[in-house]
């Protein structure tokens, strides 16, 4: 019994412990070590005539709500448009996607349009479009993500530094929903956006720029294999692996409308989480040894998080071994928080149905949702992923 007893003792506090350090205490240790740390400062100059050129990469399907706006912003830039070619994929899109992009392919001389006669997901349309590219420096985005008029120039310029490989963007969700989640998204990513950018600071190692803006060197660009869901997670971890510089640049600011409806983000989480597992499989020779700062921040801030689901699980399970065993009060009480918070998932809904939103309510009603995500990503990548083939997240645009 004591051994049972010792055993379910580590497994709650081990466990317990491991969540507490990937969502308080890594940001927090990482925060006061980029403190005294600056950006990379070899960069080109803006104007300079020794800018190099860039070949944007964008695979769409059925985009005919925001495509139009994602090209003019592209375009709308302070980058020279003689070094700017924008090459467009479509996966097959029936709406009129195709018919918007090739209208506007004669506004656009440096607009490269290849649609594509059946559905092959985004890993093979960005590959055969990288393939097309000629450009040292590739920026891969997302339909819905728009640039500021700068954003092209502060992504290129740290590429002047031969040890920079891959610089992500900052995006910004400029609007949200009370009645939804978009405000607990909006906070999850600007979270994230720091966290990115410290890592870059501290250790050249932003884990996992944002897929939807960010620039990669093209000596150090290696595409998703077709069977992988994240691609730019893929990209991402190439860059270190080859031993470049991953960084976040906060001043490449573009926009994103983030999703207000909860089924929908649990759809796209479940998704990436599937994704995330093949990339943990690919480049586990990252984690080891543990103490080396791309290992850290790579077990610290992404495969902790990963593992919440099943750490919740294990707390539960080593709390009720202890609680059946006779321990004290205070297990019993920890227990049922464990047991009770989720419940306010359902006090949340009922709210939600009056018209009746609370913050933390839904902060709560996130964690515990994007984790079940998690959860699901897990089985399914277990199962076998059998498609990449993709539908965009339904977003603002779409739901007006």
């Amino acid at each position: 019994m004591m051994v049972v007893e010792a055993v379910a003792t580590g497994v709650l506090w081990g466990s317990l412990g491991l969540v507490a350090h990937t969502y308080v205490l890594f940001p927090a240790l990482l925060s006061r070590l980029a403190r005294a740390r600056r950006q990379n400062q070899h960069v080109y100059a803006p104007h300079g005539p020794d800018l190099p050129p860039v070949d944007v990469l964008l695979a769409v399907y059925n985009e005919e709500q925001v495509i139009e706006e994602k090209i003019r912003s592209t375009f709308n830039t302070t980058y020279p448009l003689e070094k700017l070619t924008f090459y467009i994929g479509s996966d097959n899109s029936q709406d009129q996607t195709n018919t918007l992009v090739e209208r506007l392919a004669a506004d656009y001389p440096g607009l490269r349009f290849r649609p594509f006669g059946e559905r092959t997901g985004k890993p093979g349309i960005m590959e055969a479009l990288a393939r097309e590219a000629t450009a040292p420096v590739l920026v891969l985005t997302d339909a819905n993500v728009f640039f500021a008029s700068d954003t092209l120039f502060q992504l290129v310029k740290h590429f002047r530094n031969p040890a920079i490989g891959q610089v992500g963007g900052n995006i910004l969700n400029p609007e949200h929903r009370q009645e939804g989640i978009s405000s607990q998204e909006k906070a999850y990513l600007e979270r994230e956006n720091l966290i990115k950018y410290q890592e870059g600071v501290v250790w050249g190692a932003m884990i996992g720029a944002f897929g939807g803006c960010f620039a990669v060197r093209r000596a150090c660009y290696h595409p998703a294999p077709a069977a992988f869901l994240v691609d730019d997670f893929f990209i991402s971890m190439a860059v270190l692996q080859d031993g470049y510089q991953a960084i976040n640049e906060l001043e490449a600011v573009c926009y994103e409308d983030v999703s207000d409806r909860l089924p929908e983000e649990f759809r796209r989480k479940a998704r990436i989480s599937a994704g995330n597992f093949q990339n943990l499989l690919a480049f586990r020779r990252l984690l080891w040894p543990p103490w080396r700062g791309v290992s850290f921040a790579y077990w610290s801030h992404k495969v902790l998080r990963w593992l919440t689901p099943l750490l919740l699980i294990l707390m539960v399970v080593a709390n009720v071994v202890l609680v059946a065993l006779g321990a004290g009060w205070f297990y019993q009480l920890m227990l049922a928080g464990q047991l009770g918070v989720p419940l306010l998932l359902l006090l949340d809904a009922a709210l939600r149905r009056r018209d009746t939103h609370s913050r933390l309510l839904r902060f709560i009603t996130h964690f515990y949702s994007m984790n079940a995500a998690l959860l699901l990503g897990l089985w399914r990548y277990l199962r076998g992923v059998r498609t990449t083939v993709w539908e965009p997240t339904q977003r603002f645009q779409q739901s007006k």
